[in-house]
């Protein structure tokens, strides 16, 4: 029985006018750019949705879904299962390194004795906790500066992980023994392969669902540092510049735009200036 299924699902395709409308749908909520090469990977994603929902084929699934005028929470689980959650703990280590022996000791320099920073596309929470890790030891090493990191994320399954601060112990890896042995819990029972993040780093983390396509980015007071790498990869340029000026428009003057490697912000209309390799720096 089971065999019959998985045959019976590979015949279950999505068809060109599905296929665009939904990309449509999911470029004009997400941002994400999906091209006629991504069709196969939309009908696997979209078949797990159709056995959540029991709606028995992917064209039911799809007529349904336009016919109920996009019924918001399905939306929710719709972006969710189509983006993209790649995410290591110290991903493009020498930003971190960057951050600890550059941007921190200019903020504390600088007078700033109370610290804002935003992971704006934080997965899983490898990067906020990296920050957090980082930001932190610093602290502990000069005294006399509090802060606190706002973690956001458009896919609501991956912010629910990120909040617990539990991973498997194999995705520590990169953590530096040092950071590991005071940031990082092992489970009570080495069994079951866990490891935790430490309660006081969490406590110093708020996790948030939000969308970088929306107009305007309502994150409370400026940032002094605000990271959102390897996301603009999956919009393109017009959004890209739209997105780079509403983040630059949530730093304080002096605040710090940490990108991903294969990102630019090369010919857009934003007030940053480059300080470091895919580091920008608010005018």
């Amino acid at each position: 029985m089971r065999v019959a299924a998985r045959a019976d699902e590979g015949l279950d395709r999505l068809d060109a006018r599905d296929f665009a409308r939904l990309a449509a749908f999911i470029r004009e909520t997400s941002g994400i750019k999906m091209p006629d090469g991504k069709r196969t990977m939309l009908e696997g994603r979209l078949r797990r949705r159709v056995r959540a929902t029991g709606t028995g084929t992917i064209a039911d699934y799809c007529h349904r879904f336009f016919a109920d005028g996009c019924d918001a929470d399905e939306a929710v689980h719709l972006i969710n299962a189509v983006t993209t959650n790649k995410t290591d703990f110290f991903r493009e280590p020498r930003h971190f390194d960057y951050l600890h022996d550059a941007v921190l000791p200019a903020l504390a320099a600088a007078g700033r004795r109370r610290l804002r920073a935003w992971s704006a596309a934080c997965s899983t929470g490898a990067e906020p906790y990296s920050m957090a890790m980082v930001i932190d030891t610093f602290a502990a090493q000069h005294g006399a500066i509090d802060y606190g990191i706002l973690a956001t994320d458009l896919d609501t399954e991956v912010l629910e992980v990120a909040r617990r601060g539990v991973f498997a112990a194999e995705m520590i890896a990169p953590v530096p023994p040092v950071l590991r042995q005071r940031y990082v819990l092992a489970a009570r029972s080495p069994g079951r392969g866990e490891v935790r993040i430490v309660p006081a780093l969490r406590a110093a983390i708020g996790f948030a669902r939000h969308n970088l396509m929306d107009d305007a980015y309502r994150v409370g007071e400026a940032m002094d540092l605000i990271f959102c790498r390897n996301v603009l990869i999956y919009f393109d340029k017009p959004t890209q510049e739209r997105v780079v000026q509403r983040l630059a428009a949530c730093l304080r003057p002096g605040g710090y735009l940490f990108l991903g490697h294969s990102e630019s912000v090369a010919g857009f209309d934003v007030p940053l200036t480059t300080v470091a390799n895919i580091v920008f720096q608010r005018r």
